[in-house]
């Protein structure tokens, strides 16, 4: 769209929101001005514009609209480049809804209201007050109106958190709209704009329905580009109510046996159930409800061998127990204790057990005994403590000498010293160098799961040398995965790489789009491209189409034309194998358009992935930290400074044999198409444009090294009609390959040294640290512990003279005489 373009923007305030069919949010009432709006207004002249034909202030105000075929999510306009992307992805409607609301008004708009089941059961006789810190349930649609608005929730210091309402057959948990996060689309809002596609050409995407988003109702969707996507923390903010959503079902992916042993718990204590174990086992595990009656809840998981995490295999989610209600029974595990706990003694050092024992049967509903919590109580001061030695001493010595010993590379402590969010990033020279000097630019986002500890997560940007094999560089250390983590991650990544003067312009991004990871590509690179991958998108449409009743048979083939669509390079290809879906079913076309294909279409993608459609960073770093480690951050860091020095020189030490400009994996891949461009005829039209004719007809622009085929542009790696065209002039095919594939790019990729830091064994990390004291222990006596006597009572232990043989005295003292 031309600078100069005009939008309408219809403006409205003084209304108020309501929820209309399929849980539409519908503006009713206020007054309404008509406003234009280009690419280049800024915000702070809309502001005053608005200030004009209102007649009021502004300033404390939010201004939101409705993304094309979506009136399910507000986006905010917070800044110059938010209002540009609305005009972006506003350009071919006639006008866009502009909304006025106030920051009280954005604490009470839901998305669905529905009847409540009551709080607690009339059989529950545990008492379950109200707690400042619990998220209230709400039996009425939410309005803006004065009189008429949801309770806002609060926190400990007077901030709202959320509102909550409960439908009869779903439940939709939404956060406040106060918290800007970047501009970010949804499945349902998939927008294609004049620059991107043909809207002429492209028909099937055309006319999709504001409902499909899932195939069977299912609000649910991974790929929806915002933070409220991912699992809430845990702590009084969030109570139990936010936990029974927690288990989504088959499919679903945890990063160890630990990690699905936690969620399984707090799952349970929101759902109000107690389960037992059927099988335990690090690879695998099996619960049922443990209810009487023989109920047929049933939850089988076990580990991938594909990336080695833990993936829900089977699921019955149903109670005939007449539990799962949330109202039943609760137990609550060591480890589960252990971290709630934590959660408090951050907020609170100096809470008691008997404190923590009402407070935790306030809040979760779980009754526990005084010995208890005092023993987690216990475990928890010892892992606050350890994490405090190591943030505030270990982490800054390690930054120092990882600096000294390596120059150039990049260490990032978070300055905040909080155990909630403690952040450290690393990123070698050695990686950064090969990255800037002889990778494509292309970078894998993703988290690599650890096998023995869930106190943290750890992030991972990896690109792909000359051979396609992965080359890590850099790693992120982090409390939970979610759009905060991820935008300082890249942030602090793009500053590293603009240190060394690699330009960040253009660069593509290939990730599963979860975990508020679309909107923090989006917000930190806004020039860049972002891809999802397929395999992920995949699994979630099998997951969609196990609920319909066809065929494994008739599932398999759509899968196929899925995949097929992935990898289409042209519109008229990606709409035929729609078109082969949507002749099977038209919900499974709908679900497919709304989860975002130009993210994952080679036909309507912007960026160049390479032919890389799905990660592999998970088989990739396999192994790579030892389990016994993960217990420090410092070792763990250390351990992968280690193994990427093996990688480095052991990948050095094997292409030295290697002959010719490419390497052996692109050799390939050319030779291959050398084979296929024999048959072909080709035409000359000009001195750089050729016409090529085999199954169909093709355009080769040697001079811009193109094809209408558009592989050669996708790879990278001349296509078959080029190769045609150089044989025909008996030039080599080996002057059009970047310099991304061959044999230089990889030396130089690994031409970086990490050095160790020699100093690493003297430290000792299992002592206590320099500058904070050890924690307090009890206070012992030197004097030995007497024994005391209970005169009361009662002896059953029948002691006999070994002389008279009877009672009431011993040897020494009989007086039995022989």
């Amino acid at each position: 769209m031309a600078n100069g373009a005009i939008v309408v923007a219809i403006c409205q305030y003084g209304g108020e929101f309501t929820s209309g069919p399929s849980g539409n949010l519908i503006y009713r009432g206020g007054e309404a001005h008509a406003v234009d709006v280009t690419r280049d207004s800024m915000l702070e002249g809309f502001k005053d514009e608005l200030c004009k034909v209102f007649h009021v202030d502004v300033t404390d105000m939010s201004l939101k609209y409705f993304l094309p075929n979506n009136l399910k999510t507000l986006i905010t306009i917070s800044c110059d480049r938010d209002l540009q992307r609305m005009v972006d992805f506003t350009a071919n409607a006639a006008h866009v809804d502009v909304f006025l609301i106030s920051r009280q008004e954005n604490r009470s708009i839901v998305t669905h209201s529905g009847a409540t089941s009551g709080s607690v059961a009339s059989g529950d006789k545990r008492k379950r007050p109200t707690s400042k810190n619990k998220v209230i349930r709400s039996s009425k649609p939410a309005t803006s109106a004065p009189g008429n608005s949801v309770q806002a929730i609060t926190d400990n210091v007077g901030q709202p958190i959320s509102v909550i309402t409960e439908n009869e057959e779903n439940r939709v948990f939404q956060l406040e709209f106060g918290n800007d996060i970047g501009f970010t689309t949804t499945a349902g809002g998939a927008s294609f704009t004049s620059d991107i596609l043909d809207q002429q050409k492209l028909a099937l995407v055309d006319n999709i329905p504001r409902e499909a988003v899932s195939l069977f109702d299912d609000a649910f969707n991974p790929y929806v580009g915002s933070e409220i996507m991912h699992e809430p923390p845990q702590g009084p903010n969030n109570p139990i109510v936010l936990w029974d959503d927690i288990i989504k079902g088959v499919g679903q992916e945890f990063d160890n046996v630990k990690d699905f042993r936690a969620q399984l718990c707090k799952y349970a204590i929101g759902k109000g159930f107690v389960y037992r174990f059927i099988k335990n086992e690090i690879t695998r595990v099996t619960v049922k409800c443990a209810a009487e009656g023989g109920c047929t809840w049933r939850l089988h998981a076990s580990e991938s061998s594909r990336n080695k995490k833990f993936v829900i295999k089977r699921m019955t989610d149903e109670h005939t127990c007449g539990g799962g209600s949330g109202e039943g029974q609760r137990r609550a595990t060591r480890q589960w204790l252990t971290t709630i706990i934590k959660e408090k003694l951050h907020d609170n050092p100096k809470f008691k057990p008997k404190e923590l024992v009402k407070e935790l049967f306030e809040e979760y509903g779980v009754t526990l005994t005084y010995s208890q919590v005092w023993r987690g109580k216990e475990v928890a001061e010892k892992e606050i403590y350890h994490a405090i030695r190591e943030t505030r001493d270990q982490l800054p010595w390690y930054c120092q000498r990882l600096e000294e010993t390596n120059p150039g590379s990049i260490s990032v402590l978070s300055p905040e010293v909080d155990m909630k969010s403690r952040r450290f990033l690393v990123a070698f020279h050695a990686c950064l160098h090969g990255f800037v000097n002889g990778c494509r630019p292309l970078l894998f986002l993703d988290k690599v799961p650890l096998k023995a500890t869930n106190e943290y997560k750890l992030l991972v940007a990896a690109a792909v040398d000359a051979d396609d094999g992965v080359f890590p560089l850099a790693f992120n250390v982090v409390e939970d995965e979610n759009y905060d983590s991820w935008g300082w991650f890249l942030m602090h990544l793009k500053i590293a790489l603009q240190t060394h003067n690699y330009p960040c312009n253009g660069m593509t991004f290939l990730s599963n789009g979860q975990m508020g990871l679309d909107a923090a590509v989006s917000h930190v690179f806004e020039d860049g491209e972002h891809a999802f991958c397929l395999h992920h998108i995949i699994e979630e449409f099998k997951g969609e189409l196990r609920k319909g009743p066809w065929s494994q048979q008739i599932r398999e083939g759509m899968v196929e034309d899925f995949t097929r669509a992935a990898q289409a390079c042209n519109i008229e290809d990606f709409n035929a194998s729609i078109e082969s879906i949507r002749n099977i079913s038209s919900e499974a076309a709908d679900w497919i358009i709304a989860s975002k294909p130009e993210h994952w279409s080679d036909a309507i993608f912007r960026g160049c992935r390479y032919d890389h459609f799905s990660l592999n960073i998970s088989d990739a770093f396999d192994n790579w930290i030892p389990t016994k480690k993960e217990s420090s951050i410092v070792l763990m860091v250390d351990s992968l400074r280690m193994k990427i020095k093996e990688v480095i020189e052991s990948r050095l030490e094997a292409c030295k044999a290697w002959e010719g400009p490419l390497t052996p994996t692109m050799e390939c891949k050319v030779q291959d198409e050398m084979l296929k461009a024999g048959k072909m005829t080709v035409l000359c039209s000009s001195e750089t444009v050729f016409e090529v004719r085999g199954n169909a007809i093709f355009v080769v622009n040697i001079g811009n090294w193109e094809c209408t085929c558009r592989h050669w542009q996708l790879s990278g790696l001349p296509c078959m009609h080029a190769i045609a065209v150089f044989n025909r002039l008996g030039r080599s095919f080996y002057d059009y390959c970047p310099k991304f594939f061959r044999i230089e790019s990889y030396h130089l990729t690994y031409s970086g040294i990490i050095f160790p830091i020699p100093d690493m064994d003297s430290v000792d990390f299992s002592a206590g640290a320099n500058l904070l004291p050890l924690p307090p222990k009890q206070r012992s006596s030197d004097k030995p512990r007497r024994k005391r006597s209970n005169p009361n009572k009662i002896s059953t232990l029948i002691r006999l003279c070994s002389r008279c043989k009877q009672t009431g005295h011993n040897k020494a003292t009989c007086e039995v005489q022989f």
